[in-house]
């Protein structure tokens, strides 16, 4: 220890030219260091979720679970695996072994509900893989409420969805209220009757003619042409304009039969603020990125857009964290000015102005540095 003293000493300007870029380095650290809620936590659990909708329990349990389970079964590290089947939904929760490889257990996951996925019904949707993290929890719910019109709700909260989620510390923005589209068709017996058209024939034509068909190429020598058969619906007009059959040297088409109608699913839940209806986004973060600045960008983004929206839409910011987070912040900087504050008095009066300034010196050095130790090995300010 006197060796170290006698170094210090004897070396007094590297010392303090040391504790001068401490003090700078440390500062910009502070700075920039990313600033979270809740530290990067790798819980050993990973949920495979599948919807197949109007699928009774039984049959999901029979369809959905047990070919799923059958593949993740063999998947290396796993403690145990449960499973939940329901009316259109069935789920598989997988848990790990402590010190598990959380993104070797994600790719493993990944790769054996691929496998999974050919004996599942053709008409199940895409199986999810999630990843439980209390980092990727939201941190910025963005409310949409006011008196217009569902489908001009649902439309700005997407191209709000697509500006957010394009801000580099934005993860994704998941819409809450948001109802899947669907096309009604109301078909009208009486004309059914007259042209003598079956139910059947009008499923069989939508589903004929709504497919994708790989037609190939064709190679001349001279170049290669990709021939593309126009078979997939993609407006109104296309439904419409389908013939059904000729009679009478008349083509009948579709729209004579039938009319087709915007509409959205069935809602499953609900959202109001004040009473209105509400649609609200929302937000999560990137592993690692600053919350702080992550939110005011995304706050940014929203009212921006704000100017294009009807009068009536108002916008609220709800479960805000990084309110938490400069909350925090603000009391660890006046604990750390009370401690400076408080070390001098008691110093002065015992040793003296000048021990009094050194002391007070190495608190917000001890503490700069640790900052500046903590970015450089890649961790972030959290709780």
């Amino acid at each position: 220890m006197n060796s170290v003293i006698q170094f210090a000493f004897n070396h007094s300007r590297t010392i303090l030219l040391t504790l001068l870029f401490i003090f700078i380095a440390g500062a910009m650290a502070y700075q920039s260091i990313p600033k979270e809620s809740e530290p990067d936590i790798a819980i050993p659990i990973v949920y495979v979720s599948m919807s197949h909708e109007g699928i009774s329990p039984e049959d999901a349990e029979r369809l959905l679970v047990r070919p799923m389970e059958k593949e993740l079964k063999s998947i290396e590290g796993l403690k145990e695996m449960s499973s939940i089947a329901g009316e259109g939904h069935a789920s598989v929760q997988l848990e790990f072994n402590a010190g598990f490889d959380s993104q070797r257990a994600l790719d493993d996951v990944r790769e054996k509900v691929d496998v999974a996925k050919a004996e599942l019904p053709d008409a199940t949707e895409e199986p999810e893989v999630v990843e439980v993290n209390v980092a990727l929890f939201p941190v910025l719910t963005v409310t949409l409420s006011g008196p217009i019109a569902e489908r001009e709700l649902v439309t700005i909260a997407r191209k709000i969805k697509e500006n957010v989620e394009a801000l580099p510390g934005v993860l994704e923005a998941d819409i809450g209220g948001d109802r899947e589209p669907l096309l009604e068709v109301v078909v009208d017996p009486a004309v059914m009757e007259t042209y003598n058209i079956q139910y059947s024939e009008l499923f069989s034509l939508v589903t004929n003619n709504n497919s994708l068909v790989a037609a190939g190429a064709i190679d001349n020598g001279a170049g290669r042409i990709v021939i593309k058969v126009p078979g997939v619906v993609e407006d109104l007009e296309d439904i419409l304009s389908m013939p059904i059959k000729v009679t009478d040297d008349r083509v009948v088409t579709f729209g004579e039969v039938a009319t087709i109608n915007r509409g959205f699913k069935d809602p499953e839940g609900f959202a109001r603020i004040g009473g209105e209806p509400a649609v609200t986004l929302e937000i999560k973060k990137r592993v690692g990125a600053n919350i702080i600045e992550t939110i005011e960008q995304v706050r940014a983004t929203v009212l921006a857009d704000q100017a294009q929206w009807p009068v009536e839409l108002s916008v609220n910011f709800m479960q805000d964290k990084s309110n938490d987070i400069r909350i925090m912040l603000s009391d660890l900087q006046n604990n750390i000015v009370s401690a400076i504050v408080l070390v001098i008095i008691v110093i002065i009066a015992a040793l003296g102005p000048r021990s009094a300034i050194l002391v007070g010196l190495a608190i917000p050095g001890s503490f700069l540095a640790a900052i500046l130790l903590l970015q450089i090995l890649g961790y972030t300010m959290n709780i």
